[in-house]
């Protein structure tokens, strides 16, 4: 049986369904991104101990999903996929009724295990079912539906508590999230190229470590950490600058400073598809150079140029993210599911830490310090790239 081919209606119905999968994750994931200040208010905790909402289901999300890329191997990819998006959209709902900020990490550390049912093993799903020549085209779709889903919810978010409160926020999302997950179950064409394997424990960990010993792969996983912990940092904390004097903004004008996330669904798919025709290295440092430019031009106090500087970053950090993510894919010539799901595991941990730190470093030194901390990101991250071979192919690692 042949490869999913761009242009054909199979290539359409995937992307459609992958593109309401990453929609619906994203939405769920960093759902409370944006009620970090509220959240802090309420439950009278500090600014890095409300960044724990989020913290804590990117780092369980980071640990499940070495543990779930193995299952899928066993026990097929879009039967996982499917429990994995209606369970995460029943807990984002739940969310919302959560008494003490305890039960809501709880709930929140839950979510983070069921949504890496989807995560890493869409991105073994494109590899094992689209044609390469195509692949970054489908990679960037999926992640432009990441971003679009972290923008949309952020923005409903910012709204509903305006209206309502936080609480009926989180369960707007759950809703969202379950139309989205309804729209993934019709639209997913079969796995055509998946062999199921007998689980055997000791044959995927030797997999996982030979991934480990990839030199390539390394530098990805370590890029994959600084990307998303420069990302989620900017916009753990953009937030609580906004909403205080001399900007005092309201936290449905805060939500659609996530609608820059636009630029992330137009960067993703189009340096994507730049990838699959031009050197993936060339536009891998390009896309971090324009990601430290961004972080840069946020120490403006003037709020238009500070959100140019938002817009920059948030565009270099898609399109990085795309294209290490394809790369992956590209030079894992077995074990897919391992190798996607290593790579997300250190995308989630760097998320984990980079936004706790930056916490830590806004208490301490305000804007300036948690731009100081990206910018020391986005240098290694570059740092990284320089490692790279640009020459290297699939067929000089099986």
């Amino acid at each position: 049986m042949g490869y999913i081919e761009k242009g054909s209606k199979e290539f359409k119905k995937a992307n459609i369904a992958l593109f309401a999968g990453g929609f619906s994750t994203f939405a769920v994931l960093y759902s409370t991104q944006p009620l970090l200040p509220y959240l802090s208010r309420d439950f009278h905790i500090s600014p890095a101990s409300a960044s724990l909402s989020l913290s804590t289901t990117t780092i369980s999300l980071a640990v499940s999903l070495l543990i779930v890329g193995s299952l899928s191997e066993a026990w097929g990819r879009k039967v996982i996929m499917t429990f994995s998006m209606f369970s995460a959209s029943i807990l984002a709902i739940l969310t919302g009724f959560a008494p003490s900020f305890h039960i809501l990490l709880a709930l929140r550390i839950l979510q983070g295990f069921v949504l890496s049912g989807l995560s890493a093993i869409a991105m073994a799903y494109l590899g094992e079912e689209i044609e390469e020549k195509s692949l970054g085209m489908a990679m960037g779709m999926f992640i432009s539906g990441n971003s679009l889903g972290g923008m949309f919810g952020r923005i409903t978010i910012g709204i509903i508590t305006d209206l309502f409160n936080w609480r009926a926020a989180l369960c707007g999302v759950g809703v969202l999230s379950l139309i989205a997950s309804i729209l993934f179950v019709v639209e997913l064409p079969k796995s055509k190229h998946f062999n199921p394997r007998v689980l055997d424990t000791r044959k995927l960990l030797k997999s996982m470590l030979n991934h480990l010993k990839n030199p390539s792969l390394l530098c990805l996983y370590g890029i994959g950490f600084l990307l998303l912990g420069s990302l989620v940092s900017l916009y753990n904390y953009i937030g609580f600058q906004l909403i205080a004097p001399p900007y005092s903004l309201s936290p449905s004008i805060v939500g659609f400073i996530f609608i820059l996330y636009l630029m992330g669904t137009f960067s993703s798919t189009w340096m994507g598809q730049m990838a699959d025709k031009h050197s993936k290295h060339k536009l891998l440092l390009s896309a971090l150079i324009v990601m430290f430019a961004g972080a840069a031009v946020t120490l403006s106090t003037s709020l238009v140029i500070k959100i140019v500087g938002i817009a920059l970053l948030t565009f270099g950090f898609f399109g990085g993210h795309s294209i290490a993510s394809s790369w992956v894919g590209h030079l894992a010539s077995h074990d897919k599911a391992q190798a996607s799901s290593l790579y997300l595991f250190f995308y989630y941990v760097g998320s984990s830490i980079g936004g706790t730190a930056g916490g830590t470093f806004w208490s301490s030194f305000g804007w300036s310090g948690v731009v100081t901390m990206i910018m020391c990101f986005i240098i290694l991250a570059l740092l990284l790239t320089t490692k790279l071979s640009p020459k290297k192919s699939r067929k000089e690692y099986i």
